[in-house]
């Protein structure tokens, strides 16, 4: 498991901070639009999914809040409140840097959104259409959804955001099923072994580490959890298998060396799994257990370890 010895109170003093200061300020000077002002912490940074520490304060580091408000709202008093709110920060020394005081402020609920998924979202209408499902990032998606809501009365920003945490569509949530299986099963259940075969340690490694990442996805995919940016996928891994038992494997999967040894008698052949290599052992847990958490979920009844016979199957039902 992941140090869990790590500060995080950022969310908790950016909510002291709402409850304390901002909330005051906003209720003196726009009494009549308190219960349009959205306020919370979410976003871009490490901090608003709670795995900010000590190193993070060596870049976008303070206490801050996000106060989201409609186009409509922006133009009636977003000037305003947000001249108020940098005053404030300003006059109690948060000591937001630079970067991090362009991910908290006044923005509205449309900006926030496009802007992190990258898409112009219709947050009025809460639409988004299949092909921006299809596009959108995993890691886009975990930033939008991350952090806490302190106050929304008037809703329009929690939901969209609902709309996000109920996860892809199913024809969508198929096809990045079916994707991520297709690259797990070409990396490591049958180009690694060719790589090893050839001696050619750097690019089975190459393979190691994307199959690393695909078989990730895939958890996270069977759990309807989007993984964050990659330097944290991990650490949220950990978090949403309970059981602990997928991330130990992914673990000893990392930490696995590319035995040249283990192939050193064994001429490559298509139809068997050479399970001296440590890496082929591990590979074929974790997709053992992948194979479990799809029949869970009723996408098939086989018990076949090679992901890839699972593509065909899959599309057919989209």
């Amino acid at each position: 498991m992941i140090d869990s010895t790590t500060n995080k109170t950022t969310i908790e003093n950016s909510r002291a901070f709402y409850k304390n200061e901002v909330a005051p300020m906003i209720k003196e000077f726009f009494g009549q639009y308190e219960s349009r002002i959205a306020v919370g912490l979410a976003g871009e940074g490490s901090d608003c999914f709670g795995y900010d520490d000590f190193m993070s304060r060596d870049h976008d580091f303070g206490t801050g809040v996000c106060l989201w408000i409609t186009d409509e709202d922006n133009s009636l008093f977003g000037d305003e409140l947000t001249e108020r709110y940098n005053q404030l920060v300003g006059s109690r020394n948060k000591g937001l840097t630079l970067r991090l005081q362009e991910r908290r402020g006044v923005m509205t609920i449309h900006d926030f959104y496009s802007n992190i998924l990258g898409i112009d979202c219709n947050t009025e209408a809460l639409v988004i259409s299949e092909n921006d499902w299809q596009n959108l990032d995993h890691a886009c998606l975990a930033t939008a959804v991350n952090g806490e809501v302190f106050r929304d009365d008037l809703g329009n920003f929690s939901a969209f955001r609902n709309l996000l945490l109920n996860y892809y569509p199913d024809r969508i949530w198929k096809i990045r099923i079916v994707n991520e299986l297709h690259r797990y099963s070409a990396a490591l259940q049958v180009n690694y072994a060719r790589c090893m075969t050839r001696g050619d340690v750097v690019a089975a490694r190459l393979c190691l580490m994307q199959g690393l990442d695909s078989i990730m996805k895939l958890f996270f995919l069977m759990k309807r959890v989007y993984p964050p940016y990659y330097k944290w996928t991990y650490r949220r891994l950990t978090e949403i298998d309970t059981e602990g038992r997928f991330s130990t494997l992914v673990k000893e999967l990392s930490q696995s060396n590319c035995d040249l040894e283990a192939w050193k008698d064994n001429p490559y052949r298509p139809d068997i799994l050479n399970m001296s290599d440590p890496v082929v052992l591990i590979s074929e847990k974790l997709a053992s257990y992948i194979s479990f958490l799809m029949r869970e979920h009723g996408l098939t009844e086989s018990m076949d370890t090679y992901l890839e016979s699972y593509v065909n199957e899959l599309l057919s039902l989209l």
